[in-house]
């Protein structure tokens, strides 16, 4: 569900529930400067309220109240004032630079990360709508999260071992990707002498060199492309490069030949399925390309981890994959362009670490970590 700023008539405090959304109130502190000009610890205050409730995401609208989305259903706090103009614009200014706010001047949007006086980290998308500026915030977790700690299955850990090939994660914006590589990145870092460059937009989690070597580069920061960027990555000695997504030609193209020429690539996609993903690389190029392409993937491919959130028992989120992993069937199917095929294999596919989202949600209800709502589904 995109966020969308709400009339003033539905977000009045006699209203439990307005355009569908179900609205919660929290008791919450005023702060002294809410009708004032930006004040850094008036919006630290704010993130960490919204960490205390376990938000994913928190929204300021000029003119409303502070939103957050809490187990992926949006809450309005209305103890909180409503957001003014000279505040969240001084918000925007106290964590852009000065390059990023001639960006969001030109295209109206700005991506980027910042950190709280608290240490907090967030990634924010600024952007002028109707009413004025906004800023959707992502709470970025301040531990980098374990395989373990996200209950991944076993396979994920075992191709993160390969030293060459292409490793996707898929899924819907908001399913857990960044969260998932970060926790493969971490494994490495802890068993593995290996160089990593990560290539982001922007940064989210913040990783020290433990046994790995590791050097993270921003877009608009760091590189002004992410093609530049993997170019440049390519005589810089890596054994692993993290991308923050695939999204052209170009940088599929440098990410292939990488896979090919000795390095681990980890790459992010938008698609639901495993087999959507191979699509979606294979579209982006012209009809007398296409084969060439799927050629590349099938000899390159090693992993695609595909991941849906679901509601937890007691309140929380928890993971449920999909992976298909290379094996001869699949880079068959892959080669002759037969990806509709690809879900066959990865329902039998179990001996190789294969499951389908199906086989992934049956052994979470098995473990008894599912809400109420998912167990018929």
């Amino acid at each position: 569900m995109d966020f969308t700023c709400l009339d003033d008539k539905n977000t009045d405090s006699d209203n439990p529930e307005f355009n569908g959304v179900s609205t919660k109130y929290i008791e919450l502190e005023k702060p002294e400067h809410a009708d004032g000009g930006f004040n850094e610890q008036d919006f630290a205050n704010k993130v960490a309220d919204s960490v205390n409730h376990n938000a994913s995401d928190l929204h300021l609208c000029t003119g409303y109240h502070p939103v957050l989305r809490i187990d992926g259903e949006l809450k309005t706090f209305t103890h909180w004032p409503r957001v003014n103009a000279s505040w969240l614009n001084g918000l925007s200014q106290h964590f852009l630079s000065e390059d990023q706010q001639r960006q969001l001047q030109q295209s109206g949007q700005v991506d980027c990360a910042c950190t709280t006086s608290a240490g907090q980290r967030l990634r924010a998308n600024v952007f002028q709508q109707q009413q004025g500026q906004s800023i959707a915030f992502r709470v970025i977790s301040a531990i980098n999260p374990s395989l373990d700690e996200l209950d991944a299955p076993d396979i994920i850990s075992q191709v993160i071992k390969q030293d060459n090939g292409l490793i996707l994660v898929t899924g819907a914006t908001g399913s857990g990707k960044s969260t998932t590589l970060s926790a493969m990145i971490s494994a490495m870092n802890q068993k593995q002498a290996r160089h990593i460059i990560t290539l982001e937009d922007p940064i989210e989690f913040l990783h020290k060199s433990k046994s790995c070597l590791i050097q993270q580069r921003e877009l608009g920061r760091h590189t002004h492309s992410f093609s530049s960027a993997l170019t440049g990555a390519l005589r810089q000695d890596p054994d692993i490069i993290l991308l923050g997504e695939l999204r052209d030609q170009e940088t599929i193209r440098l990410a292939l030949t990488a896979a090919e020429t000795g390095h681990l690539v980890l790459a992010t996609l938008h698609t639901r399925t495993a087999a959507q993903a191979i699509d979606r690389l294979v579209d982006v190029f012209p009809v007398a390309e296409k084969a060439v392409i799927q050629a590349q993937l099938a000899a390159s491919l090693r992993a695609v981890i595909a991941q849906k959130l679901r509601h937890k028992v007691g309140g929380g989120r928890i993971a449920v994959f999909e992976i298909l992993t290379q094996t001869t069937a699949a880079s068959h199917l892959i080669r002759e362009g037969k990806t509709y095929q690809l879900p066959l294999v990865i329902q039998s596919g179990r001996q190789w670490g294969m499951q389908t989202f199906e086989q992934g949600m049956a052994q979470r209800q098995k473990q008894g970590v599912l809400a109420e709502r998912h167990v018929s589904q």
